[in-house]
C-alpha cells in the first residue's frame, strides 16, 4: 500500500470514526444514565437523514436540515420515553423487544412516506468540492465531518464537565436513585436525555447523508457499529464514545482494503480482544447495581 493510498483512507478512516461518535454518543448516554437499551437508535438515525431529504427537498438549505431533523427526533423521543419506556426501567428484555418494534415501526412509515428506493442528498454547497492534499484531491465534505465530529465532542465534553445538567447526566450515571432522592426530578432528566440520544442519531443521519446515502437497511448497520463503538470504548461516558470511534472508524476503514473479505470480522476481533483484556471497555467503570 502507498503511502498516498495510507494518508488517503487514514482521512477517510478519521472521517467515519468521526460519524460513529456522533451516532455512539447518544446511545452511550442513554445506556449509561437511564439503564436502556435503545436498539431503535438505528432507525432515529436513517429517520433523522430522510427528514433531512425533506427538509432539502422543500427548502434547499442542507443547514436548515441540520437543525429541523434532530429537533424532530428530539421531539419524538420526549413522546417515546414516558409513554412507553418509562414503565421498563431495569427491565432489559422487555425494553429490546420494545425498541426492536419501534424501530420496525419507524423504518416501515419510512418506507410508506418516502418510498424504499436507493436515494442520495447531495453535500451543501462550499462544501461539495474537494481540496488537493498528499496522495491526490479529498473531498471537502469529509473534511468538514471531521472537524464538526471533534467540534461536537468538545461542546458535549463541554456541557457534560461545566455545566448543572452535566453534572446531573454524570450523577445519574454513577447512581440515579440517589439523585432522585437529592430532590432532581429523575423522571424529567431521563426524558430530555432520551431526547438528546435521539438528537443525536438524527443528526449524525443527515451528517452521514451525503457519504453514504439513503437506502434499506441503514438502520441496521448503524446500530451495529453504534453498539460497536459503545462495547469497546465503554458504557456512560464521553470519553468512550471518543475512543471507541478513534478505534473503529479506522480500523474498519483499512479493514475494507486490506482485508476485503474479512473486514467485519476484524471489527468484531477488536470487540473481542478489548472485552478479554478489559471487560468494562476501553474507558468503562463497574456500573452501580440498581
Amino acid at each position: 500500500m502507498s503511502p498516498e493510498l495510507v494518508f488517503q483512507q487514514a482521512l477517510n478512516g478519521l472521517s467515519f470514526g468521526a460519524l460513529l461518535f456522533i451516532l455512539a454518543a447518544g446511545l452511550s448516554l442513554v445506556f449509561g444514565m437511564m439503564d436502556v437499551v435503545n436498539l431503535a437508535h438505528g432507525a432515529f438515525y436513517m429517520l433523522g437523514a430522510y427528514v433531512a431529504l425533506s427538509v432539502v427537498q422543500r427548502t434547499g438549505s442542507f443547514w436548515l436540515a441540520m437543525v429541523v431533523a434532530p429537533l424532530a427526533l428530539a421531539a419524538l423521543g420526549l413522546v417515546l420515553e414516558p409513554l412507553l419506556l418509562r414503565r421498563l426501567r431495569g427491565r432489559h428484555l422487555d425494553q429490546v423487544l420494545l425498541t426492536i418494534g419501534v424501530s420496525l415501526v419507524v423504518v416501515d412509515q419510512i418506507g410508506v412516506v418516502w418510498g424504499r428506493e436507493v436515494r442520495s442528498l447531495a453535500a451543501p454547497a462550499g462544501l461539495d468540492g474537494s481540496v488537493a492534499l498528499y496522495g491526490g484531491d479529498y473531498p471537502l465534505y469529509r473534511l468538514f465531518v471531521i472537524g464538526f465530529g471533534v467540534a461536537l465532542a468538545a461542546l458535549l465534553s463541554y456541557v457534560y464537565s461545566r455545566t448543572k445538567v452535566g453534572m446531573r447526566i454524570r450523577a445519574g450515571v454513577e447512581d440515579a436513585e440517589m439523585l432522585g432522592a437529592l430532590g432532581v426530578d429523575t423522571d424529567r432528566l431521563f426524558a430530555l436525555t432520551f431526547a438528546a440520544g435521539a438528537a443525536l442519531a438524527g443528526l449524525a443521519g443527515v451528517v452521514a447523508a451525503p457519504v453514504f446515502g439513503l437506502q434499506p437497511g441503514m438502520d441496521l448497520d448503524a446500530l451495529l457499529y453504534s453498539l460497536v463503538v459503545v462495547v469497546v470504548g465503554g458504557l456512560g461516558t464521553l470519553g468512550g464514545a471518543v475512543a471507541g470511534s478513534v478505534l473503529v472508524g479506522p480500523a474498519d476503514t483499512f479493514g475494507k482494503v486490506v482485508f476485503q473479505e474479512f473486514a467485519l470480522a476484524v471489527i468484531f476481533a477488536i470487540v473481542a480482544l478489548v472485552l478479554l483484556l478489559k471487560p468494562t471497555g476501553l474507558l468503562g467503570r463497574i456500573r452501580i447495581a440498581r
